[in-house]
């Protein structure tokens, strides 16, 4: 009788973000996607709260920037960190927590040369405007941009980063092209524009794009009408894109397409259901093999 061969050793990510306990925002978006992508995950918190802040009003605490570099020290001591793929960062609360994952990108790239750290700069949105302390802008466009590999800013985000004004497809490249100048020269360089919506575009629909230097990709899916929009779609694509990247080894459009068609089905079916909170675990089925792909489009 033949011995099944056992499975390939799994991809290892370091995600530094926030945590909610009822609902899903930071880790508590990212975590379970990129598990059911077969990717493990270490996931170190920076703040445990206990819902999100759309609410208005939540219970928990925020954990101070040290414990980040203190959470290291303890995975690095079990000597595993050559072993670490990629790191993910999200919302930063505060300059320390940004200097603490910059340190920490650092440390992993010194045990792991080869590891990739995606940023998800979480600064603000449309209609909500800049919902973080004042100073952080400047300080992720200082500290964690030119640190990155990739970014997933939404197109508020690309607006507060370059100082160029998103409408067009084709200010959509050039300010992507131009936050992309300022990413880790060593790197593959990557601008991932989520939640874009722009004048030319088809009525009806959302993109999101993807521009290296290779070339730009667009993905379109419907727009679904979700209001108030839902918290956490941002952590939950930018963990989605960063786990297809890694697992197609580089293949920016099938990541492209994966990640939004993954991200569709979740917003479709949490308008069908008319939660509160995105779908995450009952969309689980739909992070590794969409029902329904949507492709990327080159366009530059």
């Amino acid at each position: 009788m033949s011995v099944p061969a056992l499975p390939a050793a799994p991809l290892n990510l370091l995600s530094i973000q926030s945590w909610v306990s009822y609902g899903h925002v930071g880790n508590a978006a990212a975590l379970f996607p990129l598990q059911c992508l077969g990717i493990e995950v270490w996931a170190v918190n920076t703040v445990q709260f206990s819902n999100h802040t759309g609410y208005g009003a939540w219970t928990g605490a925020v954990f101070a920037p040290e414990l980040v570099a203190e959470l290291l020290d303890g995975i690095e001591a079990r000597g595993v960190l050559p072993d670490c793929n990629g790191v993910l960062s999200g919302y930063m609360g505060s300059e320390g927590t940004v200097a603490a994952v910059v340190a920490a990108v650092a440390r992993v790239r010194q045990a792991s040369p080869g590891a990739l750290y995606c940023c998800d700069p979480v600064m603000g949105d449309v209609g909500r405007g800049v919902f973080v302390r004042p100073e952080l802008p400047e300080l992720i466009g200082v500290q964690a941009i030119p640190a990155a590999d990739i970014v997933t800013p939404n197109q508020f985000e690309l607006e507060l980063l370059t100082g160029r004004r998103v409408d067009t497809l084709e200010h959509a490249l050039e300010a992507a092209r131009a936050l992309r100048e300022r990413l880790n020269p060593g790197g593959p360089r990557i601008v991932v524009v989520t939640s874009l919506v722009r004048q030319d575009a088809p009525a009806g629909v959302i993109e999101t794009l993807a521009v290296t230097g290779e070339g730009a990709w667009l993905c379109r899916t419907p727009l679904i009408d979700l209001d108030p929009p839902r918290n956490g779609t941002g952590d939950a694509i930018a963990a989605l894109f960063f786990g297809q990247y890694l697992r197609s080894e580089g293949d920016v459009a099938r990541a492209l397409s994966l990640s939004m068609s993954a991200l569709y089905a979740l917003l479709d079916l949490t308008h069908r259901l008319g939660t509160r909170e995105i779908q995450l675990v009952a969309a689980r089925d739909e992070y590794a093999a969409p029902r329904r792909v949507f492709g990327a489009e080159q366009v530059g």
